[in-house]
């Protein structure tokens, strides 16, 4: 250690990137901080806070995107090229050295014409810090851990909820667990632990891994009390990212601790135990086809506002954001169209040109157009959209201005309404619709480009079912056209029997 206040620096690149996606994740779609900036990003580094008082904070770079599609190589070259140079730079001088590293990734970063874009930037981290400096990641359970990643790693953890309300939890633990085995006077301890890495052949989607159910609920329950046993420090499930197709997509349990020995038995036990319940895994809501979503939202006795997820293009996956597929068959159904009919706010697609042509007609004024299919125009063209500009809002910073689109005649009410935001959206909260001047409590039927619903729409919900859509995040894995995971793997193949033996790394 430098000084008796430990030098630790911050870097790290997230995304969660589909390669079945049509979109591609350039310098566009990643805010990049450095400086205060990034240490601002973490609230438990906020001054005053214990953890920003234990060590000297050197924030490096770190860039960071909604799920997309796959990254420009050149993007990647280049936020990998400025973390390595930074790192150099502050390990060339003992006075700026460093003596740990919180590496901030996701796990699913997937990269035009590579493979492992964590473990490779990870190698290339390891190597310009050297052997002694000691680096913990924390990743999205949702990320995939190759053995280069986690052999660059000393430790590792990630989120035990889907949905991630414990996102901003996990990078704490990650932080407390590198300032313990750093042995600051606050909390000492040993350096190096040793990583118990067991992949496991089953990749399966969030919507059917959520923790809010069995048997994903019970299996993260298990890590409280594995971390808990003599010997080790911390344990990790990760589901894998279903939508990208590289070996590394599949679960993977890491056990960590002083005790190589338990740790090996603790990860082998919990690799056994999601296996043998891998046929055990559903989705986290009933399901259907879109119009079976829409039959049941229309039939009498259903609860408001009925909630109905277009699955297969959800961009916190990594879809485009701009399939028309469940819009189109939306404004042609006239159940929900003229007089009377439900109020169906649908969230959303984005087209930067439908906005600007919605901000020229002005609020009220009839409008024909067309919108979305601009990435993604494999499941559908765009959209036609005849009717009248109910709404014009700046939006918020992730969506640009916003226009809401009522198909049908002027002067109705109810109908489909339609947002249409300038950059891809995700619609999680109460929030999102408000910077549309929309109240997603006040409508009948509400669609949301989205998986499982995030939490303040799942309370929101009178009634949910999971639509079984179109898009780059389809939810039937083997239909998808996978051709570099390993295999076998459970659910292309289920006629095998894996070796469930851990490596301690």
């Amino acid at each position: 250690m430098s000084n008796s206040t430990p030098r630790i620096g911050i870097c790290g690149m997230s995304i969660e990137a589909s390669t079945y996606s049509p979109h591609r994740s350039g310098a566009e779609s990643f805010t990049v901080r450095r400086g205060d900036d990034l240490v601002a990003y973490y609230p438990f580094l906020a001054p005053g806070q214990p953890l920003r008082e234990a060590a000297e904070w050197v924030p490096l770079v770190h860039a960071r995107s909604l799920p997309g599609g796959a990254v420009e190589p050149a993007f990647y070259d280049a936020i990998k090229e400025e973390i390595i140079a930074r790192l150099r730079a502050v390990m060339a001088d003992p006075a700026t050295a460093l003596d740990g590293l919180f590496f901030d990734i996701h796990g699913a970063m997937n990269v035009i014409g590579r493979l492992d874009a964590e473990g490779d930037l990870a190698t290339a981290v390891r190597a310009a810090v050297g052997p002694d400096v000691l680096i913990s990641t924390s990743m999205d359970l949702h990320g995939n851990v190759s053995r280069p990643l986690a052999s660059a790693m000393d430790l590792l953890t990630c989120y035990r909820m889907a949905p991630h309300e414990d996102a901003m939890l996990t990078k704490q633990r990650g932080v407390y667990k590198l300032l313990s085995r750093l042995g600051t006077p606050a909390h000492p301890g040993p350096g190096r632990v040793h990583k118990a890495w067991l992949p496991v052949p089953v990749l399966l989607p969030g919507e059917k891994t959520s923790t809010r159910i069995e048997p994903a609920k019970s299996l993260y329950g298990e890590l409280y009390w594995v971390e808990a046993q003599p010997g080790v420090l911390d344990a990790s499930i990760w589901v894998g990212y279903a939508w990208g197709d590289e070996p590394r997509n599949m679960a993977v349990i890491e056990v960590e601790g002083d005790d190589a020995e338990a740790c090996r038995r603790y990860a082998e036990m919990l690799g056994r135990r999601l296996w043998d319940v891998r046929h055990e895994f559903v989705f986290v809501a009933p399901t259907g086809s879109l119009a079976e979503c829409v039959d049941a939202a229309l039939a009498g006795g259903a609860k408001r506002p009925f909630f109905i997820s277009d699955s297969g293009d959800n961009p916190t996956a990594g879809g485009t954001g701009d399939v028309t597929w469940s819009l189109t068959r939306l404004v042609a159904d006239p159940r929900l169209a003229g007089a009377g009919a439900p109020t169906t706010l649908v969230a959303s697609i984005f087209d930067a040109e439908a906005v600007a042509a919605c901000q020229a007609a002005g609020v009220g004024a009839a409008v024909d157009l067309e919108a979305g299919a601009r990435i993604d125009h494999v499941h559908a063209g765009p959209v036609r959209l005849r009717g009248e500009v109910a709404r014009l809002t700046e939006g918020d910073e992730t969506s640009g201005p916003v226009a809401v689109v009522r198909v049908g005649a002027a002067g109705e009410t109810g109908g489909v309404y339609a947002i249409i935001t300038t950059r891809r959206k995700p619609y999680h909260t109460l929030s999102d619709f408000a910077a549309a001047g929309l109240d997603p409590r006040r409508a009948d039927i509400v669609v949301v480009k989205i998986g499982y619903l995030e939490p303040e729409l799942f309370d929101m919900a009178a009634d949910w079912l999971l639509g079984l859509t179109p898009g780059g995040v389809d939810q039937d894995l083997v239909n998808l056209s996978a051709v570099a995971i390993t295999r076998p793997m459970f659910p292309w193949d289920d006629d095998f029997a894996p070796g469930l033996g851990a490596e301690v790394l």
